[in-house]
């Protein structure tokens, strides 16, 4: 069971989207998906048309019950978020083992899934720490803006003291761009700045500015469900395929 944290401390870069899509991308590859929203913000959840859930994520942090498992289709299920995870922050300061709930969480699925896909908050916290703790590897999506990896030293040195103390098998898997319009100029300068910085994990796939991606989310599906032939579609069936290869 491949674990994967889906992160950015910047917010609206498509993490999101990307981790819906690359979660029904694997499901229709028939590999056993459970994408897991751990940002308070529920925009995974509501993504994929869970509204006012009753039981989140939330209650088997603070009460370390099984994982409430959501069933999307035959190969894919979600562990809903909600807003009370707004408080597991302060709540988690004085928990005895803290950083490694999420872990001890996913032991009770281990060998169901294929692929496990957690959705981090834009943020840095505890929760973020949790995913860490708990993935094999990280992928990082960057917007294709000027300060797209503004602050990612940060990011980065945090993976780097994870691996230090908590979890020393954790890699960073790749990354890749986002809101890619190739009519701008500026596009292929930014493309070229994430690629020395990042080097040989930059993935070859980029993800087109594509509005049918958030027109899907609005309906509570994912993009091959919903315009199987649009861009969106396309790249994030790509984006997939390279995933499969390469992690």
């Amino acid at each position: 069971m491949k674990i994967i944290a889906v992160i950015n401390h910047k917010g609206g870069t498509g993490k999101t989207t990307s981790t819906l899509n690359i979660g029904a991308g694997l499901a229709r590859a028939k590999k056993r998906t459970l994408l897991i929203d751990i940002d308070p913000q529920s925009n995974l959840t509501e993504g994929l048309g869970f509204r006012d859930v009753k039981v989140s994520i939330y209650d088997s942090i603070k009460n370390d019950t099984p994982l409430p498992i959501e069933t999307i289709s035959e190969y894919l299920d979600i562990v809903p978020s909600s807003l009370d995870l707004l408080g597991a922050e302060i709540e988690l300061v004085s928990r005895l083992g803290r950083e490694t709930i999420v872990k001890r969480l996913l032991k009770a699925v281990d060998g169901k899934y294929d692929y496990v896909l957690i959705d981090c908050a834009p943020a840095l916290g505890m929760l973020t720490v949790n995913a860490l703790v708990a993935a094999d590897t990280v992928l990082i999506p960057l917007e294709a803006e000027y300060f797209a990896y503004r602050g990612i030293d940060r990011l980065v040195s945090i993976i780097s003291d994870v691996r230090t103390h908590y979890n020393e098998d954790l890699t960073i898997g790749g990354v890749f761009i986002t809101k890619i319009n190739p009519r701008r100029v500026i596009t292929e300068q930014i493309t070229d700045s994430i690629k020395k910085y990042f080097s040989d994990k930059l993935f070859e796939t980029s993800i087109r500015v594509n509005v049918a991606l958030i027109e899907a989310q609005l309906k509570g599906v994912d993009v091959f469900e919903y315009a199987p032939l649009s861009n969106g579609a396309v790249d994030y069936e790509n984006l997939t395929e390279e995933i499969l290869v390469k992690l």
